[in-house]
Order: C-alpha cells, then structure tokens, then sequence
C-alpha cells in the first residue's frame, strides 16, 4: 500500500530491514512494545525522507492514520474492540461463571491436562477464521485455566498455536482463498490440486500443533514458560509482577451482576452466534461460495450478531436494562482501546515495510544459485524471516508464491514441498512476530502481557521451526 508517495520498491536495499528489525529488538529488550512499534514507523519514514527525522516524524503521523484507508484494517481494529463487549456481556449476565460451573461439575475439565486439550480442541475445530478461532477459545478457557492455576501466557501459546498452523492445513477459509488466488495468478493450471498437494509437506504447521498437544498432555514447559508455571503454582500469580496485559482488568475481571442466576447458556448463546454466523456471512460475501469471502468482514458480522443475540437475551431475561447494556458494552470496548492502538501500529509498521520493499529485498537477496536440494529449506528460512520483520503470513505469500511458482518450473522441483515451504515460513511469523495481529489477539483473548506471550511461545516456535528445515531438507534431497 503506497500511501504518501511512489518509491520504487528496490530502492533502499539492506536498509528497508532496519524499521522491523529495531521494532521487534525494542519490543522484546524493553517490553514497551508502543512506543518500539513507534520508533520502527519513525525511522521507516525517515529512511524514505532522505534521513530528515521531521519529515519522518510527520509522515509517521499520517501512516497512522492512513491505516483506516483500508477497510479490512478498520474492520479488524473494530471487531478487536468490540469483543471486549461480549466479554463483559458474558462475565456480568454470569455467563461466564455458569459456564465453568457447568464445566467443572460435568467433569469435562478436572484437570490442568483437561484444560489443556479444551483449549487446543477448541482451537483446532474453528477452522473458518483465525481471529475467531482465538477469541471463541480464549473466551471459553481463560476462566478455567485462572481457576486451575495455569498460566495466562501457557493459554496463549495454545491459543496462538492452534490458529494459523490449523487454518492453513485445512483451508476452508479465506486464507485457503487468498493463496489459490495468488497461485492462480501464477498460472497455475489447477490452483486447489497444489494447495492440497502441499498440505502433508507443510512441516512447521503440523510441528507447531503437534507441541502443543505434547505440551499439554506431558505437562512439561521449557524457557520462560517453566516461569511462568512456577510463577502460578508456587505464588498465585496469574500475571508476572509489572505485566501489562493487552485488556483492561475492568473487562477481564468484571464481578457477575448480584442477585441474578448463573446461567452457562448467557455464554453460550452469544459466543455460539458469533460462531454460527462466520460461515454465514463467508457465503453472502463469497455469493455462494464459502472460500471467496471476506474473512474481516465475515469476523466482524459475527461479533456484531453475537452481541445483539446476548442484549436481546438478557434484556428477555430480565438480567439487565437498557441503559446497563449500553454500560456495560462501552467498557467492554473502552477495555481494549490498548489492543486497538496496537493493531494500528502493527499495521502501520506492515505499510512502511511496503513502501520501503522489505520483503522483496529480503527474498531476492536469497535468491543466489543454490543447490535445488537446499531450496525447500532456504525459502521457509525466508518466508520465516520476512512474515516474523513484518508480521503478515499473507504479506509473505504475496511475496514469495510468485518468486517460488517459477522456480518450480525452471528448477524442476517437487510443487507441494516448495509450495508448503513458504506457506509454513508465513505461517511462522503470522504465529510468533510481536507484530502480528494473530499474535496480538492471542494475547488479548489469554489477558497476558504481550512480549510475555511472545517471549514464552518463541522457543516452541523455534524448536517447530527447527525440525520443520530438517524435513525440508531431508525431502529437498530426495524429491
């Protein structure tokens, strides 16, 4: 998205990496990931101003606000808000708590392991839309798991984990839509056959759900996150001391209403809608066809419907009045004004590494003469370094399916590994950069501190990532 100017994409060479790069040091060295995401904007548009920091300064300003110029951003920005609304709905209607009550007393989750495979059950059979997949799971589990005593950032990783990885090995969705377009415009003669084609190839995201269920059924933590364990059990401390966790305590920790019965259904009539509605609104958007709609446009419907179906419930009920409904949903939204500022920083950021070709750079840079055995394994490195910089798996496919698409061809390589290298490459930054949105609304969903969920989920990414160039490797060699 070139907003402010035409620059020729190749232009500024090794210095288009230094805006992401500088972002994602600060956010993980200082913890202050505003104002890191602040600075990387800031030297992106200084760079592209001749190194004037002024301009920069004024042109950071104007990329901020440019961001709404594009509607799926402002849907995301909107619908991240407004679920801050349908958790307060369901936390003071005491849907929340008769959900756990009805949880625990049927025996479904007795345990940390329970908890666990919840999650990352929930997490795996929403497979229409990421964000959704995330926010469903996270609303369902983050009261159990606080009542278990896990950590908030051991149910992000969860949460986190079975989003992207599950999303692109079963792409009934828009991501499925999005990459058979590119792939189609790559003169692909049968787009879906190569899509499907590289599904059993596509190491990292089949690594990537596999640790978690490892994690959750072993119990055993590694890095930060045997912390952040020890933290909970031994101190009761579902947050680290200084946390900033990505929604406000009046929305996470909101008491039920007093005086009215705890229902589980007042959680999940509303939740259940916002879930019933995706696939819904895919195929109006889509005309019919569920793989061609708008998967923003799609989360946001169903958000919407799901707070409609809860107001009319408990107004039925006789739960709330009109006037707390409307008090209730303005805190809920007024709770994730953090997370909004964010996802517009994050995309921000997305838009300077356009302008300033980071991508393209980075892909080219790498596209020396290689032995054809190594390819596979050095365009998911790539796809894994550009999608982390900039924090979009779409960015990357966009990037790197026309670089990879005539390799394929001229090279005579094997079409499912490489087509599945650059997948799995995006799909490791989409999981794990402090910049992505999917990142960004796990931590939301688990109310952790961000860089803590960035920091304790990066060693399982980079042990899935690890034994993904193995495979790549291992296949490069005799495909």
């Amino acid at each position: 998205m070139l907003y402010l100017l035409e620059i020729p994409m190749d232009s500024f060479g090794w210095l288009s990496v230094l805006p992401p790069l500088l972002a994602i040091f600060l956010a993980i060295k200082t913890k202050h990931v505003y104002i890191s995401l602040g600075f990387g904007i800031w030297l992106g548009w200084t760079i592209i101003s001749g190194w004037n920091p002024l301009t920069g300064l004024i042109r950071t300003v104007d990329i901020l606000i440019r961001v709404f110029q594009d509607a799926d951003n402002t849907r995301v920005i909107l619908f991240s808000a407004l679920i801050g609304a349908i958790i307060t709905f369901t936390q003071y209607s005491g849907g929340m708590v008769g959900f756990v009550n009805w949880v625990m007393g049927k025996g479904i989750v007795r345990s940390r392991r329970s908890a666990g495979l919840l999650a990352w059950f929930l997490g795996f059979i929403i497979f229409i839309e990421s964000s959704i997949c995330v926010l469903v799971s996270g609303a369902v589990s983050r009261p159990i798991f606080d009542r278990l005593k896990i950590s908030r950032e051991k149910l992000s990783y969860i949460l986190d984990s079975t989003s992207a990885p599950k999303c692109i090995l079963i792409p009934l969705n828009a991501w499925g839509a999005f990459i058979i377009g590119l792939l189609a415009g790559q003169g692909v003669d049968s787009p879906i056959r190569m899509l499907v084609s590289s599904m059993p190839f596509n190491f990292y995201a089949i690594f990537a759900l596999t640790l978690v269920l490892v994690v959750v059924l072993t119990g055993k933590d590694i890095g930060p996150m045997k912390e952040a364990e020890r933290r909970v059990r031994e101190e009761n401390k579902l947050l680290r001391d200084g946390a900033e966790p990505l929604i406000s305590d009046d929305v996470v920790m909101m008491p039920p209403k007093s005086g009215i019965p705890y229902r589980a259904i007042n959680m999940i009539l509303p939740v259940g809608v916002m879930v019933a509605m995706m696939p819904v609104v895919l195929l109006i958007t889509g005309q019919g066809n569920l793989m061609e709609g708008s998967g923003s446009l799609s989360v946001l419907w169903s958000v919407i419907a799901g707070l409609v179906a809860g107001a009319i419930a408990y107004r039925l009920q006789g739960l709330m009045r009109t006037r707390e409904i409307t008090d209730i949903f303005m805190k809920g939204v007024g709770g994730l004004v953090p997370l909004a500022s964010l996802m517009i920083l994050a995309f921000a950021i997305g838009d300077t590494c356009d302008v300033l070709g980071t991508g393209p750079f980075v892909a080219q840079a790498a596209k020396a003469t290689l032995p054809h055995y190594l390819i596979p394994a050095v365009l998911f490195a790539i796809s894994c370094f550009i999608a982390f910089s900039t924090g979009t798996s779409w960015g990357t496919f966009a990037i790197m399916i026309p670089i990879a698409v005539p390799m394929i061809n001229l090279i005579n390589l094997h079409p499912g590994l490489i087509i599945a290298a650059v997948l799995g490459g995006g799909v490791f930054g989409d999981h794990c950069s402090p910049i992505s949105d999917t990142t960004i609304i796990a931590s939301m969903a688990a109310a952790t501190d961000h860089i803590d969920h960035v920091r304790t989920q990066l060693p399982y990414a980079f042990l899935a990532a690890g034994l993904a160039i193995v495979f790549f490797l291992i296949f490069g060699a005799i495909l």
